[in-house]
């Protein structure tokens, strides 16, 4: 065989072998890639539970003091029934 026919075949290889291990890379890469979308995705997801269940937390906050306003509302109407009687007791 001839020297320029060697030549040609190693050159041949080479770009072969240069092929593979660039696509290669590129597999990698697009696999790691992949992987921190993924991971992205679930960081993002846990983040929206949290703030669901802060404002899960706000509404069962802002619901008691609710009640406890609608029951000093309560009290204090009572009061003023009390106050009106005593009033009217003494005149």
């Amino acid at each position: 065989m001839s020297t320029l026919a060697i030549i040609a075949i190693v050159v041949a290889v080479l770009v072969v072998l240069a092929i593979v291990v660039s696509m290669a890379r590129r597999t990698k890469h697009q696999r790691e890639f992949g992987q921190a979308q993924v991971e992205a995705k679930h960081d993002d997801a846990r983040h929206h539970r949290g703030r669901a269940e802060e404002r899960r937390t706000e509404a069962a906050v802002a619901e008691e003091r609710a009640k406890r306003a609608e029951v000093e509302a309560k009290l204090d109407e009572e009061k003023a029934a009390r106050r009106e009687q005593e009033l009217d007791r003494e005149n």
